[in-house]
């Protein structure tokens, strides 16, 4: 269970359309495919998916530092070691991105060592998730009819929609539009990417006040700390911290600090043992938690699904796990599907998937 080498491969896979949100757009999926192998012949796999305007980490950057600094750190170490792998990466400040796919790659190649699933050594409370899907900025027509698609085609019935332009008016009007065509059954919620101030949210919470929704998210930034604290006592919705509450660290402060109500975790910035470690607090304090989506490949997803079918916390709300329905094409040599509204992990060890050999020769960028 020894670790011989890690790889880092570049690829890149274009999007039907660009996901735009407040922060930022993305036309394609470039991200770095993680492999850890070890002296038995496994080979863990993972996602890494650099986001430059939220963390600030580059597809080329991932690969340097998994090559340079982390790959020497854990090589030589066994599967079982994860805690001295995690001092190891710790002494590296950010790169939040290349340090997950690392931490999962690892995760992947214990179960599979094991002739486990990755989600049952992480708790196994459940086989599947329910699916909610993330809607980037247009017109209110668009947004409807991709959602009345999604929940015609996929079954899904959550909504994540992306808010945060000026004036609030473009964006509750489309989140008005959702609640008038799709129903009082399906679920919305928002999530602003720090676009507004704290009194452009307050004013778009307020004209929203009647639609129902189930959360809000960051709709303005972490930074504006008595501003964001005021939107806060005003919510009448949990307020979700994502990008301002990366580590336990992060969760604490914002909490503690009454600048968030609820947490999402992403497996893609805290891999497998810190979501872990954001999950126990969260269950701690009480939160609300919602496993979200940083635009994942089906192996992404697949990684969010597994943690979280693993926790009856995680469990209990759909976590974003559709936008791979975006991508024109996958790594995945046996594609996810979405059946009734619901993800199910996939049986087998550790992830359960493989990669397709040829699809990533093809759109791997190293050659």
């Amino acid at each position: 269970m020894k670790i011989t080498s890690v790889e880092a491969v570049p690829y890149a896979i274009p999007y039907r359309k660009p996901l735009r949100f407040a922060s930022g757009e993305v036309h394609a999926a470039e991200h770095v495919l993680v492999r850890v192998h070890t002296d038995d012949g496994v080979v863990g796999t993972a996602d890494a998916v650099p986001r430059p305007f939220t963390y600030g980490e580059t597809q080329a950057g991932v690969v340097a530092v998994i090559e340079s600094l982390f790959a020497p750190q854990v090589v030589g170490r066994t599967l079982l070691e994860r805690e001295r792998v995690v001092e190891a990466l710790a002494r590296t400040v950010g790169n939040p991105a290349a340090k997950s796919a690392v931490d999962m790659a690892i995760w992947d190649a214990l179960g599979r060592t094991l002739d486990q699933p990755v989600t049952a050594l992480l708790g196994g409370y459940t086989d599947r998730m329910r699916v909610s899907h993330m809607l980037g900025f247009d017109s209110p027509a668009a947004m409807v009819a991709e959602a009345e698609r999604m929940r015609d085609t996929y079954g899904i019935t959550t909504f994540k929609v992306k808010v945060g332009r000026v004036p609030v008016a473009l964006d509750t009007a489309v989140v008005r539009a959702l609640r008038e065509h799709l129903g009082p059954d399906v679920e919305l919620y928002v999530d602003g990417n720090r676009g507004w101030t704290a009194s452009e949210s307050a004013r778009a919470m307020a004209d929203m006040r009647d639609l129902g929704l189930t959360f809000a998210e960051e709709l303005c930034p972490a930074d504006d700390v008595l501003g964001r604290r005021w939107l806060v006592q005003q919510c009448d919705v949990p307020f979700i911290a994502d990008e301002s509450a990366v580590t336990p660290a992060d969760v604490t402060r914002e909490v503690l600090g009454g600048s968030a109500t609820a947490v999402s975790i992403k497996t893609a910035r805290t891999g497998f043992t810190h979501s872990a470690r954001v999950h126990h607090l969260a269950e701690g304090l009480g939160l609300e938690v919602v496993m979200g989506n940083q635009i994942d490949t089906q192996l992404g997803s697949m990684s969010t699904v597994v943690f979280g079918a693993a926790h009856r916390l995680t469990s209990r709300r759909a976590g974003e796990l559709s936008n791979f329905l975006d991508m024109t094409d996958d790594l995945l040599a046996e594609p996810l599907v979405i059946r009734d509204g619901t993800l199910a992990v996939r049986p087998g060890a550790g992830l359960g998937v493989e990669v397709d050999s040829d699809k990533l020769a093809h759109y791997r960028l190293d050659h």
